[in-house]
């Protein structure tokens, strides 16, 4: 549903938000084109020695998946996903029941035809159209869904640590606006409308430093695969526009497994806490607040005037050049 700009600044930055994300459905698409235009699609395997490539990002990922995977290519027929969960558009594709697919974590669906038969796989597509990286936002969900994804794959979550992550995103009942009195509010010279990570008890901040730190890799990897619920196709590799491009043909990208990008988000590091200052807004102050970290991954809450509480999990900016060299292809 479009939002309703409640003034100039506002309409600003909901065009802006569209022009970003239309931005990154147009390389989608231009991606699944690509692939789909090429005049050779024969790829058989060979080592992949690095995740950095320039060049044609639809030959340099068949190639990738080729290597990775073990197997000759020798077809391939994309379809653009990307576009059908925000904004309606892509190709009409079909689940295994027969049923119209709406939404889907992988941007970008390939079908190969390969030595070993016919495949399909899913790539999550990422995009950068600023000279320098940026942080890309991964995942957007609420403390609850948040609980509720991991508690449903197998990852307890303490009522006491649901309770931390509805203050820190700021869900109505569990504000400072709720659970202080007018006193307290003045003396804490920080946002009513939520908790920082600092202010939680110190029981619910243990437990998600012990659930981060204890599943790690699996948390990453449902951040890198889950959206949708009973979404068909979970993608199995992540292609990055690193930077703005002028030749498709001479594009930066990086390109991994998904088990490779958590075993390098893991070898990174792992769960920290990190100290940042509000520097702008009605409630900037020289305060240092800290911040939940966990390899290649960070997040926050959304705080954008539309969906305010929300959880907002990003990729660190350029973690693509942050890649440890003794992370292998097979961890």
């Amino acid at each position: 549903m479009a939002l309703t700009p409640r003034d100039q600044r506002h309409e600003k930055q909901i065009e802006a938000g569209t022009v970003g994300r239309n931005r990154g459905h147009k390389f989608e698409s231009t991606l699944s084109s690509a692939i789909n235009s090429m005049t050779s699609k024969h790829f058989v395997p060979a080592v992949n020695e690095t995740h950095i490539y320039k060049g044609n990002p639809a030959a340099e990922l068949l190639q990738y998946i080729s290597n990775n995977r073990g197997i000759e290519i020798m077809d391939a027929q994309a379809s653009w996903l990307g576009g059908l969960a925000t904004s309606g558009l892509g190709d009409a594709l079909l689940d295994e029941h027969g049923n119209p697919i709406t939404k889907s974590k992988s941007d970008v669906l390939i079908k190969l035809t390969t030595d070993r038969g016919i495949e399909t796989v899913g790539i999550s597509v990422k995009t950068c159209n600023k000279k320098t990286p940026t942080n890309d936002q991964m995942f957007f969900t609420t403390a609850r869904a948040f609980c509720l994804l991991l508690s449903s794959n197998g990852i307890v979550v303490s009522d006491e640590a649901e309770k931390g992550l509805s203050m820190f995103c700021g869900d109505v009942g569990y504000r400072p606006l709720d659970l202080l009195s007018e006193q307290e509010l003045k003396l804490r010279p920080s946002d009513p409308n939520r908790y920082y990570w600092e202010e939680l008890s110190e029981r619910a901040q243990d437990d998600w430093k012990q659930i981060f730190e204890g599943q790690q890799d699996q948390i990453s990897m449902l951040l890198f695969q889950k959206a949708y619920k009973d979404d068909p196709y979970s993608p199995e590799y992540l292609l990055h526009q690193t930077v703005k491009y002028s030749d498709f043909d001479h594009c930066e990208t990086a390109i991994f497994s998904m088990e490779e990008i958590v075993a390098c988000s893991h070898a990174h590091c792992g769960y920290v806490l990190s100290t940042y200052k509000v520097r702008k807004g009605s409630y900037k102050a020289d305060i240092e607040h800290l911040a939940p970290r966990f390899g290649f991954i960070q997040f926050q809450r959304g705080g954008q005037r539309q969906h305010p509480t929300q959880l907002q999990f990003n990729l660190k900016a350029g973690y693509f050049r942050h890649i440890n060299p003794q992370t292998t292809d097979q961890e």
